[in-house]
């Protein structure tokens, strides 16, 4: 192979931080940029010197474009990937992979008969802080994992978001905006999910936008803006997970994993990079009644990017015939988990999630996303 030619269809905000880094790697080349809006287009192509820019078929129907990169809104994450495969694209999606089951298994299905790959975010999973605690769970720094806890609580999107209403609609609030990042990371340290329960509330039936042209006009809240979440994983292991568009309190991304022989805090699942550290179970007592423990940094050397890694190291996988870390049987895996969740607030019963996914890899070592492979 030699370097991949990459479109990319959906120039919304998101876009910006994925033609900085695509544009960084050595092993790809992003050819052209498509969108509804065509000047919106035009200029992310002018911005970041992509020497060309149209719309969806455009990318679709460009010679050199062996990758498509889907930043379009959730809604049609399926309608414009199945579109790429049809047209013998390999496409890297944003989360979620899809917003029902038996599309986002079609999907899956026609990328397997055309011999091509679907890879899907968050790709965060890739980032070092994230690849160094995998490393150390399994070196056995906290023995035999036992259970989770996850939170992740804010005011809501509507306090910042000029256009907020697709947050809180079918097929987003904080469980399918949020969830991909939290359950990614809890599947690849735990392995697959066996069944799920969950309990959801809205705190209000409309929200009111705070800033932009559309400020101080309501819009209504569709699905749970908090969700508290029980998980049941195949091996055992268990966790429980609050998202919450709803709180007061402020905190992100807390990730922690309980095991036999310590804990271990891993970084935000949202961010490529973070402190990451754990702590034994023996303290020092204090007063006759409070422990004092010692908390052991996890140090590493790899090499922070952000967004777009997950692309990239689809495409060298690609060349190197090995499975790559983000894969789009990982997001449907993820979609099921979600998707139960969902099922489980709305009934009240506990779900069990039907699809499974092999163990996620960890990246090859010593992955350089600046030095050449291709």
């Amino acid at each position: 192979m030699s370097v991949v030619g990459v479109g990319i269809i959906g120039v919304g905000v998101i876009s910006d931080t994925y033609l900085k880094n695509l544009s960084s790697f050595p092993d790809v080349e992003v050819l052209i940029v498509g969108d509804l809006l065509l000047d919106r287009a035009a200029a992310q192509a002018e911005k970041y010197g992509v020497p060309a820019s149209g719309s969806a078929e455009d990318v679709l129907a460009h010679p050199g474009v062996d990758l498509v990169v889907n930043l379009t809104i959730p809604a049609v994450h399926i309608e414009v990937s199945r579109a790429a495969i049809a047209a013998g694209k390999h496409v890297w999606t944003e989360k979620p992979l899809g917003l029902d089951r038996d599309s986002a298994a079609e999907l899956l299905r026609e990328a397997e008969a055309a011999g091509l790959r679907i890879g899907s975010a968050p790709d965060t999973l890739l980032g070092p802080a994230f690849q160094a605690a995998r490393r150390a769970i399994e070196s056995g720094v906290i023995g035999r994992p036992l259970f989770a806890q996850t939170a992740f609580q804010t005011q809501g999107p509507d306090l910042w978001h000029p256009s907020p209403a697709f947050l809180f609609a079918q097929g987003a609030g904080p469980l399918l905006d949020m969830g991909p990042y939290y359950f990614s990371a809890l599947v690849s340290l735990l392995g697959p999910v066996d069944r799920i329960a969950a309990v959801g509330s809205k705190a209000r039936e409309e929200r009111e936008i705070h800033t932009g042209p559309a400020a101080g006009t309501t819009f209504p809240v569709e699905v749970p803006s908090t969700i508290q979440i029980v998980t049941a994983f195949e091996q055992g292991t268990q966790a429980q997970s609050l998202l919450s568009f709803d709180s007061a309190l402020e905190r992100h991304g807390i990730v922690e994993i309980h095991g036999t022989e310590g804990t271990i805090v891993i970084a935000d699942p949202n961010q490529f990079a973070g402190r990451i550290a754990y702590v034994k179970p023996l303290g020092v007592i204090r007063d006759g009644m409070s422990f004092e423990q010692e908390w052991i940094e996890i140090e590493h050397d790899d090499v922070e990017v952000g967004r777009g890694i997950g692309a990239l190291d689809m495409v060298r996988a690609i060349a190197e015939n090995r499975p790559h870390v983000a894969s789009g049987e990982l997001g449907f895996h993820v979609l099921d988990i979600l998707l139960s969740a969902q099922e489980s607030a709305a009934t009240g019963q506990t779900i069990v999630v039907e699809s499974t996914v092999a163990p996620v890899p960890l990246l090859p070592a010593g992955f350089d996303p600046y030095a050449a492979t291709l």
